[in-house]
């Protein structure tokens, strides 16, 4: 595995989607703000029971993929969202979250979530792109 040398106070993780460096023969490392905004990537990726290890890590927002694009489901995304960061996401103080380009007919909504670093008092935010319908293409990482 890479070595940083003088490893953030934030942390440091392997990044998403694992990419590898020819030049070090090692894996890619991410650090700091781009480390909280892949972990969140996976976080609200990943359904609840999909790790058979940690069977509660993940966010309940798949179960929304059928239902109609109304005010109350925008309002369940973002409770969602808040109680999966919530509980596993310790870095960070979420701000807001809102939803902007909705689509019902594509089904399609971004979930934007503006949060601040604790440690570092920097506020920040994630786009991340969620498909209400089935077969559509999977958001790609930041």
């Amino acid at each position: 595995m890479a070595q940083i040398a003088n490893p953030p106070f934030l942390g440091v993780g392997w990044s998403f989607p694992p990419t590898f460096s020819r030049d070090t023969a090692s894996i890619v490392m991410v650090a700091d703000a781009t480390d909280i905004k892949q972990s969140l990537w996976i976080l609200f990726s990943t359904s609840l029971g999909e790790r058979l290890m940690l069977a509660g890590y993940g966010s309940a927002l798949y179960s929304k993929v059928f239902a109609a694009l109304t005010t109350t489901t925008a309002n369940e995304i973002a409770d969602i969202i808040r109680k999966a960061v919530l509980n596993w996401e310790p870095r960070i103080d979420v701000e807001d979250i809102s939803l902007s380009d909705l689509d019902a007919e594509q089904g399609y909504v971004n979930i934007n979530v503006n949060f601040t670093i604790r440690q570092t008092n920097v506020r920040s935010n994630l786009v991340y792109p969620f498909y209400l319908q089935e077969a559509t293409l999977p958001p790609s990482p930041p």
